[in-house]
């Protein structure tokens, strides 16, 4: 049985029909669906390019292939390609295929009207909540407020409607996005043994300068790197002496660049730029006294698992699922500043604290490792698949029964 899986991620596709990612997804992701299905369709946007950097990473391969979605980014560009994406969307599903959305997603609330109205199983992979995706200072659009109303509802209502839900959450989005039917709890991250460190940091005291890391992109505002540039000049003010490291990319950079000049502190943040996901960013990781990520929303925020598989002590705030990663002393109230800034005094002028920290963290990551997390996700997939057999069972049935019917006297 094939599965149909999508999502919202960009893809690039070479001239010689490769697909490949630059950050997330590469073929051996696809392979958790493999043991359990025999091949996997792909639905998401590809754009065209015309060759591969070095260090990108195939994501089509051996039973693995794409359905292209026109590229767009934001809701002017998929309006105007939005006969192109019907025309991708209306064909993708086979009678016989599993379907399983990763949510939310536009691409999602495309395919679930069909699914719906045939009253096809599905399954739902709960891995973003759009309720915090479109927060106030989250996204800059004057229909924010109704796209916070509008996504939401779809979201709880293709929850409601699945034979089956994976939450990348323990508890957080199950909450807001109940599943009637059989779920999981199963985090998205999964961590190979050489991500996770095999003890946690020694007590000492940081040589300064401190160093912090975030990681995420520059595309959106959802992990207010704005706010961390606020939080890091108060810092400064302060008389800290600390620098910054970024790494991620987006059509935000720039703008970040000029807050930091503007701010006094370009010469203490360093912009990595997208590095390529594994050894390169553990190395960075490795490097920082201190990981931060203040976002306006979440999920389940796989750089911050990663950050602490490497016992790096964290700073978070109180949204998605970081509240079951960190304890409330490491929690501060998304979008404050100053609140961030006192939070990072607090942790780095305690060596004891940074050091529980390390500890509390490393301990923590460990459920993250890939044998913890691979028993419940294939659960969910093998749920997917018996109740798509069952329905194509009884598809092939009623078909069979109404042609017998049609050929009595």
């Amino acid at each position: 049985m094939r599965v149909v899986v999508s999502l919202e991620h960009h893809f690039d596709r070479t001239p010689d029909g490769v697909v490949w990612t630059q950050t997330q997804f590469p073929y051996r992701f696809w392979q958790r669906y493999l043991e359990v299905f025999d091949q996997v369709r792909v639905v998401a946007r590809v754009r065209n390019a015309p060759r591969a950097a070095p260090d990108w990473q195939r994501a089509d391969g051996r039973r693995v292939s794409f359905a292209a979605i026109p590229e767009y980014v934001g809701p002017r560009q998929y309006l105007m390609r939005l006969p192109q994406i019907l025309a991708v969307t209306r064909g993708v599903i086979a009678a016989e295929d599993a379907v399983i959305l990763r949510v939310s997603s536009q691409i999602a609330s495309l395919l679930y009207p069909s699914l719906r109205r045939e009253r096809r199983p599905y399954g739902v992979e709960v891995v973003t909540d759009p309720y915090g995706v479109f927060a106030p200072g989250a996204v800059r659009h004057p229909l924010r407020p109704f796209f916070r109303w509008l996504f939401p509802l779809q979201l709880r209502r293709q929850c409601a409607d699945a034979a089956a839900a994976c939450y990348v959450t323990e508890h957080a989005l199950q909450q807001r996005y109940p599943c009637p039917s059989f779920s999981v709890a199963a985090s998205d991250v999964e961590l190979p043994d050489e991500a996770i460190v095999a003890a946690p940091r020694p007590l000492r005291t940081p040589t300064p300068p401190l160093r912090l890391a975030f990681v995420g992109s520059l595309g959106q505002w959802y992990k207010a790197p704005d706010v961390l540039l606020d939080a890091v000049a108060l810092c400064v003010r302060d008389g800290m002496d600390l620098t910054l490291t970024m790494l991620g990319d987006g059509k935000h950079r720039p703008e970040l660049e000029e807050r930091a000049r503007t701010l006094g502190i370009a010469d203490r943040v360093i912009f990595r730029g997208q590095v390529t996901a594994g050894a390169a960013v553990r190395d960075e990781l490795d490097a920082a006294d201190l990981f931060v990520l203040p976002s306006r929303q979440e999920g389940m925020p796989r750089a911050m698992i990663e950050a602490m598989a490497r016992a790096l002590p964290c700073i978070g705030s109180t949204v998605g699922g970081i509240p079951e990663l960190l304890p409330p002393e490491d929690l501060v109230p998304p979008g404050d500043a100053a609140a961030l800034a006192k939070a990072i005094r607090e942790m780095v002028s305690s060596p004891e604290r940074m050091a529980r920290a390390s500890a509390r963290n490393l301990e923590r990551a460990q459920a993250f490792a890939e044998s913890r997390l691979r028993e419940r996700r294939l659960a969910f997939f093998q749920h997917v698949r018996e109740q798509t057999e069952a329905w194509v069972a009884s598809r092939r049935a009623s078909t069979g029964w109404q042609a017998r019917r049609r050929t009595l006297p």
